[in-house]
């Protein structure tokens, strides 16, 4: 550009280039500014006609950003004024080149992030059999984990190219001595998780959003990683596990196979019950319930004890919260049932006490009994 050159001309070698510079900069934040405006703006009106359904343009704003800053710096490196050495430009041009790989990864990163929130936004999670959806998304987020961590290997592997980097890798070789032996032996636990999200991303014996039992607790897995799973407590808590517990030890998971689920309530009432009745009462309340999906329900005599019967009610709903709501209303309906039509087939306790009669010989017999 002869007429910047010109313009350029009567400055100092510094003062022209940080001038230089800043025009640099300042292009390339316009060129990015501009090109933001544009695709925002489409990624609103229009978000279908965008790759990736307009998430990798929020993604990658950043690190495209300072794409063009690397890449305008590195255009006017060549600028340098001539009173620093060959050392520091080829020091400036290798700090460029190490930020633009991590840029690069930045870069990475944010597509396979948007790759994952995409295929989310396209996966129907609130219909009541989602078991192919959930099994898509589990293994869409233990790829994505596995896929950072890759990409962070890849640019570890190419920063090690560079003396400094090398010479700082090799220092740390040389140095570790039995400190590195300890570090390895406690890197195989880290290890063994990382294989077994591996394993869980490919055999899947849970999946995002499934009923599970562990540890005595009820919850659903909320997400899962490649070193811990996060299981939501009903009550909002949170329990911590390391994926290979889900490997190594046994554990319920009640949607394994489908969202469906049996829910029971158990009834204990007097011997004086009317079974039929019963039966008749947990038909109606069922079958108006919400909660149960239209399926099967039974009701059995499973227990006969010294002072009670007992009767377990079953019941089919779409998924475990449905199933756990349908059973509480059961349970509750059933027992207004009992108070108001059969109150005598409630639970009680009979007393049998016997009375004597002392004869003329001075011996008791028995005169009668009571009960209570």
């Amino acid at each position: 550009m002869p007429l910047a050159a010109d313009l350029l001309a009567p400055l100092a070698p510094w003062p022209r280039f940080a001038v230089v510079v800043g025009v640099a900069l300042l292009v390339a934040l316009l060129i990015h500014a501009a090109l933001w405006l544009v695709l925002d703006g489409l990624r609103q009106r229009a978000p279908h006609k965008l790759p990736l359904r307009g998430h990798l343009v929020t993604r990658l704003r950043r690190p495209v950003r300072w794409a063009l800053v690397l890449g305008a710096l590195g255009a006017v490196v060549a600028e340098v004024p001539d009173s620093v050495p060959e050392g520091g430009r080829a020091l400036i041009r290798t700090v460029l080149y190490l930020a633009l790989v991590v840029t690069i990864a930045w870069a990475g990163i944010a597509l396979v992030g948007a790759v994952r929130r995409a295929t989310r936004d396209r996966l129907d999670l609130g219909k009541e059999d989602n078991l192919r959806e959930r099994r898509i998304l589990t293994q869409v987020g233990l790829l994505y984990r596995v896929l950072n961590v890759g990409i962070v290997i890849v640019a570890a592997a190419v920063l090690l190219h560079f003396e400094p980097f090398r010479r700082i890798g090799a220092g740390l070789l040389a140095s570790a001595g039995i400190a590195g032996i300890v570090i390895g032996f406690a890197a195989q636990k880290v290890l063994g998780n990382l294989l077994a999200g591996i394993q869980i991303a490919i055999t899947q014996p849970i999946r995002v959003d499934d009923v599970v039992v562990v540890e005595g607790e009820w919850g659903k897995i909320e997400d899962i990683t490649l070193t811990y799973v996060i299981v939501r407590i009903w009550d909002l808590r949170r329990l911590v596990l390391p994926i290979s517990y889900f490997i190594e030890q046994p554990f319920q998971n009640w949607t394994r196979q489908s969202a469906r689920v049996i829910g029971t309530a158990y009834v204990r009432t007097d011997y004086t019950v009317p079974v039929g009745e019963v039966r008749a009462a947990l038909e109606r309340i069922v079958t108006g319930s919400p909660y149960w999906d239209g399926d099967a329900w039974r009701l059995h005599v499973t227990d006969l004890g010294g002072e009670t019967v007992e009767m377990r009610a079953m019941m089919t709903s779409a998924n475990a919260d449905h199933a756990w709501e349908l059973r509480c209303e059961v349970r509750e309906a059933l027992l207004e049932w009992l108070r108001q039509s059969h109150p005598e087939a409630l639970p009680r306790t009979r007393i049998e006490v016997s009375r004597w009669a002392e004869t003329g010989d001075g011996q008791k017999n028995e005169a009668g009994n009571a009960f209570m």
